[in-house]
């Protein structure tokens, strides 16, 4: 079941594990490295005729700045043999990034291709606060398999995956270059920006390695980044209402619309869902609230419940001026949005009745 995923992503949030340090001989991802650094000879795509070129869609970066290490996932353009140009968008490697730059000081990376699965979700998800995303991953990975999470240090100090299929490392440097145009979720050309420039300093790799790549905008791009924000949302929601499950619709990318089922014991209990939820994930632009009956992952149903549950005047709320999401295309030039939620749950004070479905 959906739920169960999110739940055990959840879990893996609240009980962080630390990972187990291997030695570089343990490590398969230290088979082989690349006399010198040549990136037009790993397989990098160019995923769509619209975009500026080959582009690494599904790697990730680790970064250590004063202790702090994070883990996220940056679209990385391919601009020559070692330089790399990283959509940075405002969140925590961003602010890494900028606070060394006003130091003058470059920031030591490491990027990774191609680990397991579990790193992927945990490098996926995104926290207010910051937290070692490697640690939700070695939880996760000790609960579905029963071992630790192995990490290898590179010679830039950065532990990555073992068993990834390439590792680089670098540097985030003081420069910027143009970045764009590029294909995202939402299957729109996004904008050109000047970006952060990275430097790739050596490669790693296993024994005849598989490069990883996700084309973006379709069922993978919108999985990886939907599912680790439904257990986000469904922490928030859960705080005011009893929430029941969360779905990141395929309409809505994976990314900007949800559809939450709860259940409800008073009246308020949708619009305290709709708005725990667009605070749970802030790029979100709209929600659908559904009751417990609802299979929210059958975009019909939830249709249905619209049309039988829902009154236009009295069940929709909307909130302007909210900060949108980069990858919305309608958003107004200083970024902000209105956001909508759309409460399809039984009046409270009406027999449920005659709302159910004999289907």
């Amino acid at each position: 079941q959906p739920e169960v995923y999110i739940d055990t992503l959840a879990w893996a949030m609240k009980n962080p594990s630390s990972p187990e340090i291997v030695s570089p001989a343990e490590a398969p991802v230290f088979d082989c490295m690349q006399d010198e650094v040549n990136l037009h000879n790993i397989a990098i795509p160019h995923h769509w005729p619209q975009d500026r070129g080959r582009y690494m869609s599904a790697s990730v970066i680790i970064a250590v700045v004063n202790g702090q290490r994070n883990m996220s996932f940056h679209r990385q353009f391919l601009r020559d043999e070692n330089h790399l140009v990283v959509r940075l968008v405002p969140r925590h490697l961003r602010t890494m990034v900028d606070r060394a730059r006003e130091n003058g000081q470059e920031v030591d990376i490491a990027i990774v291709n191609a680990p397991d699965p579990v790193v992927l979700l945990a490098g996926a998800m995104s926290f207010d606060e910051p937290i070692d995303e490697l640690t939700i991953a070695a939880a996760l990975h000790e609960k579905l398999y029963d071992k630790p999470l192995q990490l290898v240090e590179l010679p830039n100090g950065i532990q990555v995956p073992a068993d990834a299929e390439y590792a680089m490392w670098g540097r985030i440097t003081l420069d910027d270059d143009d970045e764009g145009p590029y294909v995202d979720i939402t299957g729109t050309v996004d904008d050109v920006r000047q970006q952060p420039v990275i430097e790739v300093d050596g490669i790693f790799h296993r024994t005849n390695p598989i490069f990883h790549a996700l084309i973006p905008g379709e069922a993978e791009h919108k999985t990886l980044m939907g599912l680790p924000r439904s257990p986000t949302i469904k922490e928030a929601v859960a705080q005011v209402v009893d929430c029941i499950d969360v779905h990141m619709t395929e309409g809505g990318c994976g990314w900007l619309a949800a559809v939450v089922k709860i259940r409800k014991t008073s009246e308020d209990d949708g619009r305290k869902a709709i708005e725990a939820a667009l605070a749970g994930h802030r790029s979100m632009k709209m929600v659908t609230v559904v009751d417990e009956d609802v299979e929210i992952t059958n975009p019909v149903r939830v249709e249905w419940a619209m049309v039988t549950r829902w009154q236009p005047d009295r069940d929709t709320h909307i909130y302007p001026n909210q900060k949108g999401s980069s990858l919305d295309p309608s958003r107004y030039e200083d970024g902000l949005t209105s956001k909508v939620g759309f409460d399809a749950t039984i009046h409270h004070s009406d027999n449920p009745e005659g709302y159910m479905s004999v289907q």
